[in-house]
C-alpha cells in the first residue's frame, strides 16, 4: 500500500521540485564537460541546481527553444567605473566585467563606487601606473588613470620603487584580482621595476596583465613588440608570477602571428602566459599616451589613419598635435582583418574588448559590440570558429584564467550543476554588433535573456529597468602566501 501512495504522489507531481527559474528546452552549451544538446535547467538562489533532458517545474519559466543557453561572457579588460554602461556589456551577453589592464588605485574605493548600482559582476587589479604615480608624488595620482607625460619620463629610484610595492601589496591584501601594467604608458619603467612587482603578485598567485611596450632606442617597431613580449615572458619565468599580454591584435599588429608563436613556446616549457584580443582593425587610446610622444617628429606617420573620436575627423600632422595638446581620445586605424582573424581563431586566445564607459557618439564600437561581433562574424558567417569553441574562448578560458587568484570564478564560465547562475540566452541565427565607430553606443542585437546570480536583468531582448544583482568579484582578503 506504501509503493501505491508513494506512485501517486509521484504521478501528481505533488513531490517534484520547484525550481524559482527553468531555462526550458533550450540548446546547452558548457564548455567545460562539452555538454551541447537540449535540456532544462533548474535554478533556484542563484545557482544552477539542475541540468535534465525531462522536464522541470518553476515558478517562473523561460522558453528557450531555438536559442543557445551558454555561461555568460565574462570581459577580462574594461575600463571604467561608471554602472549605466553596463547596459551596453549586458546586451552582448557580458556577465561579469573586469579592469586588468591598468588597473585602480584604490581597490576599496573602486568597488564601493559600484556597489548595489551594477547590473553585472565586476572586479579591478592593482595598477602598477597608479602605483607609479603615487610613488613619484604626482598631482591627482589617486584619481587618474594614467600618468601625465612628465612621470612617464621619470626613472624610479629604489626608494620609488620600494613605494610602488607596498602600495601594491595593500591593494593585493584588499583582494585585487590581478595586477595592471601599462608598460606602454610607462616606458621609462625599468626591468627591474617591473620584476619587483612581478614578484609581488607571485606571492599573491595573482595574475599580471600587461600592455607591452613596442619601443626600444634603437629598435624597429617590429623588433619593439617582440622585446615586449620577451619582456614579459621573461618577468613570469622568472618570478612565477602567471602573466596575460592584452589585446595580442593591437599589441602586435604585423608581428602578431610571431607573437602568439612566441607565448606558444613559453607555454610549452611550463611558463604561466595567456593573451587574449578583441575583434576589430582598429584601437583606441588617449592621444595624450606617451607612446605617441616622437610622432609628431616621424616623418612616416599617416595621421589619417587616426579618427578624433569627438568629432570624427580623420586627423593630419597639424591636428594631430593641436588635439595632442587638449587630450582625449583617438582612434587608430593600423591594423588589417587578417592579423585580426589570426589573433581571433588561434586556441590560445580568448575574447575581452577593451571597452570602456560610452557615452553618444564617443567611443570605440567594441565597448558595446565585441562578443556579438564573434558570433556573428567568425562563428556564423564565416564559420571560422564553432559555436561550442567561441563560447569557451569567452567564458570558461577567462574564468580558469583568474580561478587561481580568485577560487569564485571556479563557478563561473561554466553551466553544470552548482555553478553561478550567470546565463546569455541567445539566437544564434541572429546574434550580431550593431554599433560602429561613428555611433559606438548602438546595443547588440539577438540577445533574448541574460541572467545574473539568476536574476533576469535581459528580459525579451530588453534591459531590465531597476534590477542590479551585480557583485563585485575580488580575491581573499588575507595576507600572501609564503614563498
Amino acid at each position: 500500500m506504501r509503493w501505491f501512495t508513494a506512485l501517486l504522489v509521484l504521478a501528481c507531481g505533488l513531490g517534484a521540485q520547484t525550481f524559482d527559474t527553468v531555462i526550458a528546452n533550450g540548446r546547452v552549451i558548457d564548455p567545460e564537460s562539452g555538454l551541447d544538446a537540449v535540456r532544462n535547467i533548474g535554478i533556484t538562489a542563484g545557482k544552477v541546481r539542475s541540468i535534465t533532458a525531462s522536464p522541470l517545474q518553476g515558478k517562473t519559466t523561460i522558453d528557450a527553444k531555438g536559442l543557445v543557453v551558454a555561461p555568460g561572457f565574462i570581459d577580462l579588460h574594461w575600463h571604467g567605473l561608471d554602472p549605466a554602461t553596463d547596459r551596453y556589456e549586458v546586451m552582448d551577453g557580458v556577465t561579469a566585467s573586469f579592469e586588468l589592464e591598468i588597473g585602480v588605485a584604490d581597490v576599496d574605493k573602486a568597488y564601493a563606487a559600484r556597489h548595489g548600482r551594477s547590473i553585472i559582476h565586476h572586479g579591478f587589479a592593482a595598477g602598477h601606473p597608479a602605483a607609479r604615480m603615487i610613488a613619484l608624488g604626482e598631482k591627482d595620482a589617486w584619481t587618474k588613470l594614467l600618468p601625465d607625460a612628465e612621470s612617464t619620463r621619470q626613472v624610479a629610484t629604489a626608494e620609488q620603487i620600494s613605494r610602488m610595492r607596498q602600495h601594491l601589496e595593500a591593494q593585493l591584501k584588499n583582494g585585487a584580482v590581478a595586477v595592471g601594467f601599462g608598460l606602454a604608458y610607462t616606458p621609462v619603467a625599468s626591468f627591474t621595476e617591473v620584476i619587483e612587482m612581478f614578484r609581488l603578485a607571485a606571492r599573491f598567485k595573482a595574475p599580471c596583465h600587461v600592455h607591452i611596450r613596442g619601443g626600444y632606442t634603437g629598435a624597429t617597431a617590429s623588433d619593439g613588440r617582440v622585446r615586449g613580449v620577451s619582456e614579459v615572458i621573461a618577468a613570469s619565468a622568472i618570478t612565477g608570477a602567471p602573466v596575460q599580454v592584452v589585446h595580442i591584435n593591437s599589441s602586435g599588429v604585423e608581428m602578431t602571428a610571431e607573437l602568439l608563436k612566441m607565448i606558444g613556446e613559453a607555454r610549452s616549457h611550463g611558463v604561466d602566459v595567456t593573451t587574449e584580443a578583441y575583434p576589430y582593425t582598429a584601437g583606441c587610446t588617449n592621444i595624450k599616451a606617451a607612446f605617441l610622444e616622437d610622432y609628431p617628429n616621424r616623418k612616416d606617420i599617416d595621421f589619417s589613419t587616426m579618427q578624433w573620436v569627438a568629432t570624427g575627423e580623420r586627423l593630419t600632422r597639424a591636428s594631430f598635435i593641436k588635439y595632442r595638446e587638449q587630450g582625449g581620445l583617438v582612434i587608430m586605424h593600423g591594423n588589417t582583418e587578417e592579423r585580426v582573424r589570426t589573433a581571433i581563431l588561434s586556441p590560445l586566445v580568448m575574447i575581452a574588448s577593451d571597452g570602456f564607459d560610452v557615452a553618444p557618439a564617443q567611443g570605440h564600437p567594441r565597448s558595446a559590440g565585441t562578443f556579438s561581433r564573434i558570433l556573428a562574424k567568425y562563428v556564423r558567417e564565416e564559420k571560422a570558429l564553432t559555436l561550442p569553441e567561441a563560447i569557451r574562448k569567452m567564458t570558461l578560458m577567462p574564468a580558469q584564467r583568474l580561478e587561481t587568484r580568485v577560487p569564485a570564478m571556479k563557478n563561473k564560465g561554466r553551466i553544470k550543476v552548482g555553478s553561478d547562475a550567470d546565463i546569455a540566452i541567445f539566437d544564434a541565427a541572429r546574434i550580431a554588433d550593431k554599433s560602429t565607430y561613428e555611433k559606438p553606443e548602438l546595443l547588440s542585437d539577438g540577445m533574448h535573456y541574460v541572467l545574473v546570480d539568476g536574476v533576469q536583468v535581459v528580459k525579451q531582448g530588453k534591459v531590465a529597468a531597476g534590477t542590479f544583482p551585480g557583485k563585485g568579484i575580488r580575491a581573499p582578503v588575507s595576507p600572501p602566501v609564503s614563498r
